[in-house]
């Protein structure tokens, strides 16, 4: 007798999976593991790249963009977001002598990801991947390959996938102080309640906002996707620098906003926005180290998004099967989307 799943088992099993896959990673990170970490890190420093260009697309975007502010913040590098359409739909060949791309997807298999790659590394660039599938084109066609370790994920939604990623690319680029994680993430899952009981605010939403500053700009990204394809909540995400200006007249008391503040400089940079919403009387819920909603543990600041996410995987899940939905059968997606 085949037993059917609850809705939103498969997305409920994997968020709690990641704790473990951050203390594997951990473990595998040295010199000859199985993530290729070490190996990637020290053909890095040989090369000392002046610029760094990052690739992705969908939730590994929203991975990428975290190591745009990592890059950026803590080597002082210039980094770009690339835009794959410029070497497969104009088919350009920039030259990239000196440049490190780094394509992040999680199962390796986008076709215009492994064009990009193909293409950076015919333009001198040194390539490296880092994905959930060690075998995949693009894994094989990078110099270096960082394996993020998740295991296999069946929902639709990533979820440990993307949490891998982004500890992966914090230890790719020199992150330390990592060792404590997997203790606060699970503190966090199993406040899986708390989010359920915040989750019946939303049920009726069309709209959300989502916003963020600094390291937690792609949190609030990230969040916005997962109400979107789980939910099929219409959630934008804003800097909270752009929110200021023109989004800022979006802002009314029937569209929530999620606002994720965590200490540190984003967070403090943060203020002005939550003024300018309290003036607005937004309807507003803040997640982070620095809120007074869903407060998180404190963290290097650098580390913070891989917590911060969590509740807002927790909420979307709550959401969508409060809505009716299963968020592990979302209308119309599958789990890998091929763009060309």
């Amino acid at each position: 007798m085949t037993r059917t799943l609850s809705p939103g088992a498969l997305m409920a099993a994997e968020t709690a999976e990641q704790p473990a896959v951050w203390r594997r990673q951990l473990a595998e990170a040295g010199p000859g593991g199985a993530s290729g970490l070490a190996e990637a890190a020290e053909l890095v420093r040989r090369r000392a790249p002046r610029f760094v260009l990052l690739v992705a697309r969908g939730t590994s975007d929203h991975a990428a963009l975290y190591a745009k502010y990592l890059v950026e913040i803590t080597l002082g590098l210039p980094v770009g977001l690339v835009s794959p359409s410029t070497y497969t739909a104009y088919g350009r060949r920039p030259d990239l002598r000196d440049v490190l791309m780094v394509a992040v997807s999680q199962s390796g298999g986008s076709p215009d990801l492994l064009r990009t790659l193909e293409v950076a590394k015919a333009g001198g660039a040194l390539t490296v991947s880092v994905t959930n599938n060690a075998a995949s084109a693009l894994a094989t066609t990078a110099d270096a390959h960082v394996d993020v370790l998740a295991g296999p994920e069946r929902a639709v939604a990533a979820t440990k996938s993307y949490t891998a990623q982004l500890l992966a690319l914090n230890l790719l680029f020199g992150g330390a102080g990592a060792d404590a994680l997997p203790d606060l993430g699970d503190a966090i899952l199993a406040r899986d309640a708390e989010l359920a009981a915040l989750a019946v605010r939303y049920r009726f939403a069309e709209r959300m906002i989502t916003t963020g500053r600094g390291y937690s700009y792609p949190t609030a990204r990230e969040a916005a996707l997962k109400l979107m394809e789980t939910a099929y909540v219409s959630a934008q995400a804003f800097s909270g620098a752009d929110l200021l200006h023109g989004p800022l007249a979006l802002v009314e008391p029937r569209v929530p906003v999620l606002a994720v503040t965590s200490a540190g400089a984003g967070g403090q940079a943060f203020a002005p926005v939550l003024d300018a919403l309290a003036e607005r009387r937004a309807d507003v819920v803040t997640v982070g180290s620095a809120a007074r909603d869903v407060v998180l543990p404190e963290t290097a600041e650098p580390l913070a998004p891989l917590l911060e996410i969590l509740p807002f995987q927790l909420l979307a899940r709550h959401v969508a099967v409060d809505r009716g939905g299963d968020p592990d059968a979302p209308r119309g997606l599958r789990k890998v989307t091929e763009t060309l």
